[in-house]
């Protein structure tokens, strides 16, 4: 069954050029594209979409309470917020809000299909300088390892922060799928979270060392 995508973003060619690119792929298909997502509630009921590509700044209702919205009325629908903006703030909103991956808009069209992959399976996608910046700003800090994670676990975390997918994190440390998972309900319960974009943004927010 095909991928169904719904697009955010207020930018007309830059949104009709995506979702032509998108439309292209084979098992992916567009349901809708909207230049700004004040009828998220209704379009996310009607629709029940895979996933969203949103936006941040847009005219009216802006994509942080996008996805919030969407969220409450379907958690299986995986948002990845795409936009320009990069600072620690807004990585941090957008991922409390419930987005479940962040890439910049100069990310190349074929990170963006594989992001999408990713995030259906269970990844945590983020463009590269993103994920940079939110590790080395826990790399920096002083806070330390108050929570008790073992050295695994906090090998599998470093890598779920940067977007790996359970399978991919798995190929990268040479482990089984299963024990991957193990290592995240782990980390999820010494955390108090209940996924992954939770334990990103509590990493980020308390800039939990890697």
């Amino acid at each position: 069954m095909a991928i169904s995508i719904i697009i955010f973003e207020d930018n007309d060619r830059l949104r009709q050029s995506l979702a032509y690119l998108l439309q292209s792929i084979e098992d992916y298909q567009v349901v809708g594209d909207y230049n700004n997502c004040k009828d998220a509630a209704n379009i996310t009921r009607v629709y029940k979409p895979d996933v969203v590509l949103m936006d941040i700044d847009m005219p009216g209702e802006n994509g942080i309470n996008g996805v919030s919205i969407i969220k409450e009325i379907r958690p299986l629908t995986a948002v990845i917020m795409y936009t320009v903006a990069e600072d620690d703030e807004k990585i941090f909103q957008c991922l409390c809000a419930g987005a479940n991956g962040y890439l910049l808009k100069k990310t190349p069209p074929e990170k963006i299909f594989e992001s999408i992959r990713e995030v259906v399976e269970g990844g945590a996608p983020m463009s590269p300088s993103i994920a940079k910046r939110v590790i080395s700003s826990f790399q920096s800090s002083n806070t330390g390892n108050k929570y008790g994670l073992t050295e695994r676990e906090l090998e599998v975390l470093q890598r779920l922060s940067k977007g790996y997918s359970t399978k991919a994190i798995a190929g990268e440390l040479e482990i089984a799928f299963n024990t991957v998972r193990s290592h995240l309900q782990n980390i999820y319960s010494k955390l108090h979270v209940n996924c992954g974009k939770e334990a990103i943004a509590k990493v980020l927010t308390e800039q939990i060392r890697l």
